[in-house]
């Protein structure tokens, strides 16, 4: 499996850790890069799950599985056909991927200045609209497209309550104003996804037909094995020091 935009390597491990997937990720953030491997190096699972300091566009071979979360934000409209095409030619014929980002309902549109000066500068948040016509001409077949709306108007909500409950741990880290600042930041977004039409998309990609099931019962089916194996798992990781 390729993770495009791994992050601290959270998704990675867990799907090394569960499911015994083979895990490459590819991140631009030496910090990111120094967690995620030492995240391995630390639940015993280096050798199914390594990260790389890499361009997904330099990323060699072929996968199985291809997961982009939150990484597609910042790639930009002038560059979605290439980043599909390269999708295209990183996903083996009988592969599946799957793609999670923050999305626009109501259309295109600018990204807020104030967004861009000083929290995700380069940031652009996509309509489907503007999605779909460059996963056509990669040559990518559509299979899902499940539309998230107020659900991570919750997560930030939660992640507001969390910051505020150590706000002077991030005064004494930074100061005052970024405290002001991240505490209006996480207000703002969760008011823009309640009210102004912002969601969440997972759209499931193949390069041919017949590689998912007809229908999602198979998800809920999946969702209950890796709960059962959880459940066995996560104590015995625990006894082991994990």
């Amino acid at each position: 499996m390729l993770d495009i935009g791994c992050g601290w390597g959270g998704l990675g491990l867990y799907l090394a850790e569960i499911l015994g997937a083979e895990v490459t990720g590819v991140t631009l953030s030496s910090e990111q890069l120094q967690v995620a491997n030492a995240r391995a190096r630390d639940r015993h699972l280096a050798g199914s799950a390594r990260f790389l300091l890499q361009d997904y566009r330099d990323v060699p071979g072929t996968f199985d599985r291809i997961v982009s979360v939150g990484m597609f934000e910042h790639v930009g409209v002038a560059f979605y056909k290439a980043f599909f095409r390269r999708c295209a030619e990183l996903l083996d014929d009988n592969g599946i991927m799957v793609l999670h980002s923050i999305g626009r309902s109501d259309g295109p549109d600018a990204t807020n200045p104030w967004i861009t000066k000083y929290i995700f500068p380069g940031c652009y948040l996509p309509a489907l609209s503007e999605v779909l016509p460059a996963i056509e001409q990669a040559g990518l077949l559509v299979c899902d497209i499940e539309i998230l709306r107020l659900h991570y108007a919750e997560t930030l909500k939660a992640w507001r309550e969390r910051f505020m409950a150590r706000r002077r741990e991030a005064i004494q880290l930074y100061d005052e104003r970024f405290a002001r600042m991240w505490e209006f930041y996480l207000a703002a977004s969760e008011m823009a996804f309640r009210k102004q039409n912002l969601m969440n998309f997972q759209i499931q990609l193949t390069k041919r037909q017949g590689i998912v099931p007809m229908t999602r019962d198979y998800i809920h089916r999946e969702e209950a094995r890796l709960r059962g194996i959880e459940r066995r798992t996560r104590p015995a990781l625990r006894m082991a020091g994990e």
